[in-house]
């Protein structure tokens, strides 16, 4: 079992993994050696996620999402297989924990007090006043 949350746990043999060869560095040993790792989760079938999980995620997923609802998760950023291998488990549990956070609630516009809008218009009405003030100047005849 991987613990994702507190209440949310993967079973190990709902991930598969499959390995190639990496672009990555390694020398002579990226050609012989297959240490890229691909993990392969099918979101819309796990009996693991609640549902409201399940949507987010697939949300989240974008283009790592195929069109089955398979969520593919790739690493070779390593030299060795292991350590692939616990990246690409790593991003996994990250994107499922993003997942599994609730979406804020939504905002509620708030309206002005009735105070706040008559300061507001008591300091237009004096504003107005000293350029009304300002355009009144008596002329020197």
């Amino acid at each position: 079992m991987i613990p994702i949350t507190r209440r949310i746990q993967l079973d190990d043999r709902e991930i598969e993994e499959s390995f190639s060869r990496s672009s990555g560095p390694g020398g002579q040993n990226v050609n012989k050696v297959e240490t890229a790792v691909e993990l392969r989760f099918d979101v819309r079938n796990s009996p693991s996620l609640p549902d409201e999980v399940k949507a987010r995620l697939e949300k989240l997923a974008g283009r790592r999402l195929t069109l089955d609802g398979v969520l593919i998760v790739t690493a070779q950023e390593h030299r060795s297989q292991d350590r692939n291998r616990a990246s690409a488990l790593t991003k996994l549990v990250e994107l499922i924990r993003e997942a599994a956070k609730p979406p804020p609630p939504k905002r509620r516009p708030t309206r002005p007090t009735k105070g706040s809008q008559e300061r507001r218009l008591e300091s237009k009405g004096k504003r107005g006043q000293t350029k009304a003030l300002r355009r009144d100047r008596p002329s020197h005849d």
